[in-house]
């Protein structure tokens, strides 16, 4: 699947979240962006120069760590089998499992090369 089809479920994603994702300029070029809370909602800030892999592992990354603090019912929001299988390539271990629980997808996604960018800020 293209990076491009993957960054749209991963968007579609956070909006079935609740979780607003923007793209602006980013002064640094260490971190693409990551998960904030801004008056007490969550947001996903993206910096708008990355590439497409730097933008799904960014936004992948920032999902786990909504998924990890808010324990939505995954299965409620009938995430596609294909966007699970791109946070559990995302998650750490002990999240991936819980993912997983949700059962097994065939096929894969990858996007190789994927680091971890952005970390939780305090509000």
């Amino acid at each position: 699947m293209k990076l491009e089809a993957v960054l749209e479920l991963l968007e579609s994603a956070a909006e079935q979240l609740k979780v607003r994702v923007s793209y602006e300029p980013l002064q640094t070029s260490v971190v693409h962006g990551g998960l904030c809370r801004v008056k007490g909602e969550y947001r996903i800030i993206v910096d708008k120069r990355a590439t497409s892999e730097e933008r799904v592992t960014t936004l992948a990354n920032a999902l786990v760590q909504v998924i990890q603090q808010t324990k939505p019912d995954l299965a409620a929001l009938g995430l596609s089998p294909k966007v699970l299988n791109v946070l559990r390539l995302h998650a750490p271990a002990r999240s991936a499992a819980s993912i997983s629980a949700l059962g097994s997808t065939s096929g894969s996604t990858s996007t190789s090369g994927s680091t971890s960018t952005g970390r939780p800020a305090a509000a």
